[in-house]
Order: C-alpha cells, then structure tokens, then sequence
C-alpha cells in the first residue's frame, strides 16, 4: 500500500550513550563546582548531586520520536525508539512523498529510500 507522508516527526530526539551521560554529568558537577564557590573537597558529593539531576531530567522529558503518515484519509502516528531505528534520522522522507507502508495490528513498517524498514508502533489513529 503507498501513502503520502503528512509528516515525519513529532520531536527528534538522539538517544543518550553512557558517554553522552557521562559527559553530561561531568559538566554538570563542575557547574555545581563553580556554583558553589570552587571549595575544594566536596567532588563526591557535587557528583552525585549532578548525578541525579541529569538523570531526573532525561526520565521525567516528555519527548516522543513518531513518524505521521497519512493512508486513505487516517492517519497514523507510529511511534519508534531511535536506538533501534537503523540510522533513521527524523526528515528521512520529504512531506507529500509516496513511499510503501505496511500495517500489522498495532505495528507501521515504513519502506525507506535505502530499502531498510522503519519499525513503528501505531499510538493513534485521526479520522
């Protein structure tokens, strides 16, 4: 069955490495560091302080990475976790392009341009 796109993502979101993690909260604690007057001693406990902030902040995000397609007058959001995508990058297919889909209960896979399939888990259906 092909359709017409309407459009391809909700939020792009890059999935966070333990390296990324890390990283992020290595700058967090020195913020912490230099926040706190640069007193010598408390690395521990500025870590741990930025330990829980960054982890806080990427569970409690709200964000949602969806391709919207359009089949027939329905659409369909079909949701998919970016870490096990294949390379899909959000804007992989241009708004208005035809390209081949196939539905399966509550499971959109969507044919991409490099002939590997784009996985998808339908959360809604509008009209």
């Amino acid at each position: 069955m092909e359709f017409n796109p309407h459009s391809d993502s909700l939020t792009s979101q890059a999935p966070l490495s333990e390296t990324n993690l890390h990283e992020a909260i290595r700058r967090r604690a020195e913020e912490i560091y230099i926040r706190n007057g640069k007193i010598p001693g408390h690395d521990v406990r500025n870590w741990t302080q930025a330990e829980d902030e960054i982890r806080r902040e990427f569970q409690n995000s709200d964000r949602r990475t969806a391709v919207i397609v359009k089949v027939n007058g329905v659409q369909y959001v079909g949701e998919y976790r970016a870490e096990t995508a294949d390379g899909y990058a959000p804007g992989e297919f241009p708004p208005g392009s035809s390209v081949l889909v196939r539905l399966d209960g509550n499971k959109m896979m969507v044919k991409r341009s490099n002939g590997k399939i784009l996985e998808t888990e339908v959360v809604q259906r509008i009209g």
